[in-house]
């Protein structure tokens, strides 16, 4: 297994210190020990999460290039019994979902993950829905990759012929790659039949999301099964809770389902959730730091055999700290001949200093941890 190290660091201050709104590290005096593979029960955990939680920062991500709408990426570090872990749902999103990820936090920070089949996992590079002009730049930063995923259908069909020469610009700097698209749901089911007959000249593996219902889903990828166009359907922004795959697998909506630790509250959550479905399934990052993204790849470490797309890990969504100017490891967690390593992953001291978020968004976070922590304890599950 292999670990990356920050600093030892210092002891902190307290959440309650004044020095905290201005995204000092937070510590408290207790440490519960952790006990490898167990279920967190959430009805038993202490009204304030700091009795969990000896460390908390907030962070603020600079980014190479817009994604997913946003130049800069916020998330939220506790560092618990067994480790650090990542807290880090979109902004928009509302307690209760935002709560699973909160759930996985508690599992990567109080449990060791399960055993790993593996000690490294095949990555994936990125290409955000950028200028074609600039996908070579972009591809570079992903040493050794051989697979890439292409953002595609930014503006819907208005966005086809870019998104061709986006494509044809990935090939040209990296000849022979797989490549995947990414639609983000943005077509209908008219304009995903347009594109995806337009995408058929290329040789895909496959394309995430073209539609977001999954009775659209459904309809396109038997549209495509009909045409012959032989492209996979992937369901990405399906997946979002425990019961999604089994309504994509039910209506025979997608080929490949698209998993990810945070959305659906664990490693060992999204594990119930593969084996399920009954479909292979492809690990991706939900735009983690690289402590997020080690929880990815202990998923990905012990994926099944049979929900596995080959023989092999199936390339990975979690190259996608190539996309920070600056993330919270030192060095970042990134793909070194196309694979990254399976192990924990420590931030340094000196990145969470130099990335620490501004003081009210330190305080908004605060109170997004209380409120889904308060969700986690009271809810049913």
């Amino acid at each position: 297994m292999t670990t990356r190290d920050g600093s030892a660091g210092h002891p902190g201050r307290s959440v309650g210190d004044s020095a905290i709104g201005g995204g000092a590290v937070a510590t408290t005096r207790s440490r519960k020990s952790h006990t490898p593979g167990a279920n967190i029960a959430f009805a038993a955990l202490p009204a304030d999460p700091r009795e969990v939680f000896s460390r908390i920062a907030v962070v603020s991500l600079p980014m190479v290039t817009r994604f997913r709408g946003i130049t800069t990426r916020e998330a939220m570090l506790v560092e618990g019994p067994a480790g650090w872990a990542e807290f880090s749902p979109f902004v928009e999103y509302a307690v209760p979902e935002a709560s699973r990820w909160l759930a996985a936090a508690l599992e990567h920070a109080c449990t060791e993950p399960p055993p790993p089949q593996v000690d490294a996992v095949p990555v994936n590079g990125t290409i955000p829905a950028c200028p074609p002009g600039s996908v070579a730049e972009v591809a570079a930063r992903y040493s050794g990759v051989c697979t890439f995923k292409i953002k595609v259908a930014e503006h819907g069909l208005d966005s086809l012929a870019e998104d061709c020469a986006r494509i044809e610009a990935l090939r040209t700097a990296a000849p022979g790659a797989q490549v995947r698209l990414d639609a983000n749901g943005r077509y209908t089911v008219a304009e995903a039949r347009t594109a995806l007959r337009t995408f058929s000249r290329f040789e895909l593996d496959y394309i995430e999301q073209p539609v977001m219902d999954v009775e659209d889903l459904a309809r396109v990828r038997a549209d495509v099964d009909r045409a012959g166009l032989g492209i996979r359907i992937a369901a990405d922004e399906s997946i979002r809770k425990a019961s999604d795959p089994l309504r994509v697998a039910a209506l025979g909506a997608a080929d490949v389902i698209i998993v990810k630790v945070q959305p659906l509250g664990g490693v060992r959550a999204a594990l119930n959730v593969i084996g399920a479905s009954g479909l292979p399934a492809v690990v991706s990052s939900a735009l983690d730091t690289s402590v997020g993204l080690s929880a990815g790849i202990a998923l990905a470490a012990s994926l099944p055999a049979s929900a596995r797309l080959g023989e092999g890990i199936p390339a990975c969504g979690l190259g996608t700290s190539a996309l920070f100017h600056s993330d919270v490891a030192d060095p970042a967690l990134r793909a070194a001949g196309g694979v990254l390593p399976v192990g924990r992953v420590t931030p340094a001291e000196e990145r969470l200093s130099a990335l620490a978020a501004a003081p009210d968004r330190v305080r908004w976070w605060t109170d997004r941890l209380q409120r889904c922590w308060d969700h986690l304890r009271t809810s049913p599950h």
